[in-house]
């Protein structure tokens, strides 16, 4: 069953992690250049503070500082003690989504889709995946294709390294090397059922140049953008993710000479030397309107 991708990609270059138990990080989101936030019930609240998290939410969505961001929760296993009241809490508030830890199954993703269709969750309420298993890096095809199947709400996958890290063994070194054949199974999957795909966290915030290193290796991997832990990256992650002014130009080139009368009966056209085809149309169409939607945003912040 073939997929379709959304009419409009939303924009996920730079995803900030927020603790939801943190007030005043809460409190300087709307005024961040982010394209959306995550925010976090999960590893960075304590077992004491899982209400007082979830009531810092509801006042944040009740004042809807976010505007044209999107919003994700990162909730608790369904299995444990605060899974539950955290999706009572996305039926609540609905985000744009909701964030799953630990995805190892098909399963896991299923469970969810049945609970939130039951319990008649608006349509557009979507779910994440955490893809920070062993498990589920070999499940991800599999996980993948439910959004094809049982979880049409499956819109997108997140890596996470920390937890993977700690379950395979594979120290943190730069670079990443040895993990890149764990990462490109995940990207792969995500891309053969049109999923968006989300870079892990960088955990050093005062290496600039460490950070700037990572989000150019995740694009050339093909992730959409990356998982932040601090404002300061979020400039980094917006230029490495977004459109570079060469490529921008170029996809210019490419949608002009294609609208040229001359070209509308041809596959392949010849640009400056270069065989270029309709399926090249296509990306430039994609990037120019990426560009346009972040001179939008910005306009209307």
């Amino acid at each position: 069953m073939t997929i379709p991708l959304p009419t409009v990609t939303p924009l996920r270059r730079s995803l900030l992690s927020v603790p939801s138990i943190n007030q005043r990080a809460l409190d300087k989101i709307h005024a961040l250049d982010c394209d959306g936030v995550i925010f976090d019930l999960e590893d960075s609240v304590s077992l004491d503070d899982k209400q007082r998290a979830r009531d810092n939410l509801r006042a944040l969505f009740r004042d809807n500082l976010l505007r044209e961001r999107e919003a994700v929760i990162r909730i608790n296993p369904l299995a444990g003690a605060f899974g539950r009241a955290d999706l009572d809490l996305m039926l609540e508030l609905s985000p744009n989504a909701v964030a799953l830890p630990k995805v190892d199954t098909a399963a896991d993703v299923e469970a969810v889709q049945e609970l939130l269709d039951r319990a008649g969750a608006a349509s557009d309420l979507r779910i994440w995946a955490m893809m920070e298993s062993a498990l589920g890096v070999l499940n991800a095809g599999s996980v993948a294709a439910a959004r094809a199947g049982a979880a049409p709400r499956l819109d997108a996958f997140v890596v996470g390294l920390n937890d993977l890290r700690k379950e395979t063994g594979i120290p943190p070194r730069a670079g990443r090397q040895t993990l890149v054949p764990l990462l490109m199974p995940v990207v792969l999957a995500a891309r053969a059922y049109g999923l968006g795909v989300i870079d892990s966290v960088f955990n050093d915030f005062r290496d600039a140049d460490g950070f700037e290193a990572e989000c150019a290796q995740g694009r050339d991997m093909g992730f959409d953008g990356k998982m932040l832990i601090h404002p300061a990256q979020i400039d980094a992650a917006n230029r490495h993710f977004g459109p570079e002014p060469e490529a921008l130009a170029e996809a210019e080139a490419v949608i002009a000479a294609f609208a040229a009368p001359e070209a509308a009966s041809l596959n392949v056209i010849n640009l400056h030397g270069r065989m270029v085809e309709r399926l090249h149309l296509v990306q430039a169409e994609a990037l120019v309107a990426q560009a346009r939607r972040i001179a939008e945003r910005k306009a209307n912040q």
